[in-house]
């Protein structure tokens, strides 16, 4: 594959592809020696225009448990809080021989342009970028529900030779703030793909414009979510304070009231039911501690299960000869 930008445009194949690849690396990491020399001799650019802790250090073990050459950029103290635009940084890797490129922008669409513009010859992975996607993320949460909701051999080929089962027919509620989720929308199209049925929670200021024509379930109310379609996976998504300019709930309490995941709702949730969070979380907001800490909770899952993922990407990318974008 080429570059990795959005799962708007991952066909089902495509997914279920990285999906089964991070079930062969993670088999790998239960051996003894982790590292695979599968990328050897390649080198690997984290371009992180926004912080992150849990996306740079999972692309970085990724990388370096294939054997890639793995070089850290941050937009802090470089040449970019001078005023370098993202061509002439580009260009710098370019000279430089980078073979992959993972980009995290604030601005959305800046994985794509960077993947377009001829300014360089690397692979491209969208590690997040504005309120647009974060392919990675969502991939890494499809991977953690197949192998909490059908075991940890989901992707392991059988005797037939099937490579395992999808998320067909899976309801899956996404809740909070939907409107400056990329790991929503990115979760949203990943999902549909692979057959789940998805369900956004949020109170009308917190849904993204235009989402009522997308293939999505809404509702503004949890506990009526919770009552209607009886999710089997529900997923928290923090409040994005640092992207608000505006007031989109009266407060927090209140948030937390109508929206939060707290003990009582815990405990109504369907038998088989997991709980996710792309993290960081908010407890006591979104969350409760309780819920946070609980059986059902997958979001220690969803940091380990991260590697795998990003190393089936970068492998597929980087690995021989590269096909078009996907």
């Amino acid at each position: 594959m080429r570059h990795l930008l959005d799962t708007r445009t991952l066909s089902r194949d495509d997914a279920i592809r990285i999906l089964d690849t991070a079930e062969d690396m993670a088999a790998a990491q239960q051996r003894e020696v982790k590292k695979l020399p599968a990328l050897r001799g390649k080198t690997v650019v984290n371009l992180f225009y926004e912080d992150s802790t849990r996306t740079r250090i999972s692309f970085e073990a990724a990388a370096k448990r294939l054997s890639a050459d793995v070089i850290n950029f941050s937009a802090k103290g470089s040449s970019v809080s001078k005023g370098e635009s993202l061509k002439d940084t580009a260009q710098t890797l370019q000279a430089i021989g980078a073979d992959g490129v993972v980009i995290r922008h604030p601005a959305s669409g800046a994985p794509e342009r960077l993947a377009r513009s001829g300014w360089i010859d690397a692979g491209v992975l969208n590690a997040g970028d504005g309120t647009h996607e974060h392919p990675t993320q969502a991939l890494l949460d499809a991977f953690t529900m197949r192998r909490r909701l059908f075991g940890s051999g989901a992707g392991v080929s059988d005797a037939s030779g099937s490579r395992g089962r999808d998320l067909d027919g899976v309801s899956v509620a996404i809740v909070g703030d939907v409107a400056h989720s990329r790991v929503a929308r990115s979760n949203l199209w990943l999902l549909n793909a692979l057959g789940a049925h998805v369900t956004f929670v949020a109170p009308e200021t917190l849904l993204p414009y235009g989402a009522r024509d997308w293939p999505v379930k809404i509702h503004h109310s949890l506990d009526a979510a919770l009552r209607d379609e009886r999710p089997e996976v529900v997923m928290m998504l923090r409040i994005q304070s640092e992207r608000m300019h505006a007031a989109f709930f009266p407060n927090e309490r209140e948030y937390a009231r109508n929206w939060g995941l707290d003990d009582a709702r815990l405990e109504r949730l369907v038998d088989e039911a997991i709980v996710m969070h792309p993290g960081p979380m908010n407890r006591g907001l979104e969350i409760s501690s309780r819920a946070a800490d609980s059986e059902r909770s997958t979001v220690l899952e969803q940091v380990a299960n991260g590697v795998s993922v990003r190393m089936a990407a970068l492998y597929l990318l980087l690995s021989g000869e590269r096909e078009a974008s996907i």
